[in-house]
């Protein structure tokens, strides 16, 4: 079997469309690590995705007959893309299934391709039952993004050439994961040419299908999955890319947003290209398992998978690089409301850098502040500080891991509500279109009382809101049940510190 995978990836026809991407040596990141830190840059691709490698070679090998019936595919951005080049390349026709949240500018290079889209749902998963539904009535041929021998076999390419571009010491690949067939091609390959290279997949910790699924011995489906990377947020991995998985690949890393954001920070600092977050999951799990190995003077490879990130979205990952590189502690911090006693709290921090201090006066005996300070890089640093604030009677309750603080409270103005308003907190995520927030609230239809409310575009597929609503508790199953109807994520928020400290009623 793995003989029949190699001599599909020698045959690939991808260099028809694909270029042989450098592998970059990543100075900077490989002097901070102690080790020989290399990026494969698939972010250099024409359509700025390793994703036209599979699709040109599934659609090459398609016969006289079924070019003739055209193409159809289902994704949001990367794939799309790769098939519409390819089709294009081919002159096939083609038809790509688009969630209606997708980005415009996905949306107008997939059609400058000369491909036609339908838009279809709020995620791809409502993209892909219904290009799966047009293929059966139009009879073209449907492209699978990943779980496909001959798109497994394309991406495949990717480790053919690093190990052409790195023939000596090699100790460990790290692979991007989201449905699977990037890192079954690259697994195949290299183990078969060089059984020594670990192989590493990387997920995102709320959308890790291939983790779940080893560990289980069985694919497994998540209910809901993570959207920052969204190149990645699949609820399943693929059936062939499981088989390949179990047998070749090595473990699986997860990391999480914060991870994530660093690594696309590290990226641009040695290579001043930007990636996207799935683009970056590699070079995240490459440092995580770095420090949990103490491992020095290796040679590790990450592939950088593609840079295909709004523009938008931009401010969002610089906000959150400094928590994921360690370099920025949240701390809620009481404090005496009597003069001086800023003055004695920022005398303890030393030489460090503020990077946010919000505060509001609320209660004449004790102030309440919100403060964002530099650090060193290391975890023991973060317990140091704390530990030194708390020996001089600050009481201390640190938000550095609270989504709920770093998504929202941190950007909320007003303070606490004068009085206790009975309210429940819950923190909403919803589809991002236009006039999707207008229909969110029209939706609640005015049956409850809105006594909170925060939103900030991110240029994200899905928007999120917090959102403090008094509701009597006999109709709270009524408005979760609304959530549910609309097809919402929600999560109750009412009892987060982050929320109670900074944003609770009066009354205590």
């Amino acid at each position: 079997m793995p003989q029949t995978y190699i001599e599909k990836i020698l045959r690939a026809k991808v260099y028809d469309v694909a270029t042989e991407t450098p592998l970059d040596f990543a100075r900077s990141l490989s002097e901070r690590l102690n080790n020989h830190v290399y990026l494969k840059r698939e972010d250099l691709q024409s359509v700025f995705s390793f994703k036209l490698r599979g699709a040109y070679n599934k659609m090459s090998l398609l016969n006289a007959a079924e070019r003739s019936c055209g193409v159809i595919a289902a994704s949001a951005g990367n794939h799309a893309q790769g098939v519409a080049l390819a089709a294009k390349r081919l002159g096939i026709n083609a038809l790509i299934v688009m969630p209606t949240t997708t980005p415009e500018i996905k949306i107008k290079s997939v059609k400058a391709m000369g491909a036609e889209t339908v838009l279809f749902g709020d995620a791809y998963n409502d993209a892909y039952q219904h290009a799966h539904a047009l293929a059966a009535e139009s009879g073209r041929v449907f492209i699978h993004p990943y779980d496909d021998p001959d798109v497994i076999a394309g991406q495949g390419t990717v480790a053919m050439e690093i190990l052409r571009q790195q023939t000596g010491d090699l100790h460990a690949i790290f692979v991007p994961v989201g449905g699977g067939g990037l890192i079954a091609g690259v697994a195949v390959y290299a183990k078969f040419v060089r059984p020594d290279i670990k192989i590493i997949g990387v997920e995102p910790d709320d959308a890790d299908c291939l983790n779940r699924a080893l560990q289980a011995n069985e694919r497994v489906i998540i209910e809901q999955v993570g959207l920052f990377a969204d190149g990645v947020a699949v609820k399943q991995v693929g059936e062939e890319p499981f088989r390949l998985a179990q047998r070749y690949v090595d473990e699986v890393i997860t990391v999480n947003t914060d991870e994530i954001c660093a690594a696309i920070k590290d990226i641009f600092d040695d290579t001043r290209s930007i990636s996207e977050p799935a683009g970056a999951l590699a070079v995240a799990g490459l440092k995580k398992y770095v420090e949990r190995e103490q491992a020095q003077g290796q040679t590790l490879v990450a592939i950088d998978s593609g840079a295909n990130i709004n523009f938008d979205r931009l401010r969002y990952v610089a906000e959150r690089a400094q928590v994921g590189e360690h370099r920025e502690i949240l701390l809620a911090v009481t404090i005496p409301e009597v003069p001086g006693s800023f003055l004695n709290f920022c005398k303890l921090l030393g030489g460090r850098s503020i990077t946010e201090f919000n505060y509001r006066y609320f209660d004449a005996a004790a102030a309440q502040v919100f403060v964002g300070v530099s650090s060193s890089g290391l975890e023991a640093d973060r317990a140091a500080l704390i530990g030194q604030l708390q020996q001089h009677g600050f009481a201390i309750t640190d938000m550095t891991a609270n989504e709920l603080a770093k998504e929202h409270i941190r950007y909320m103005v007003g303070g606490h509500a004068p009085c206790e308003l009975n309210e429940i907190i819950y923190s909403v995520e919803f589809p991002e279109r236009p006039g999707a927030l207008l229909k969110f609230l029209t939706e609640l239809g005015g049956r409850w009382n809105i006594s909170l409310f925060h939103y900030r575009n991110h240029g994200a597929a899905f928007g999120k809101v917090l959102m403090g609503l008094q509701i009597a508790p006999a109709e709270q199953t009524a408005f979760q049940q609304c959530l549910q109807d609309l097809g919402f994520v929600y999560k109750e928020e009412t009892f987060n510190p982050a929320y109670r400290l900074f944003s609770g009623g009066a009354a205590k």
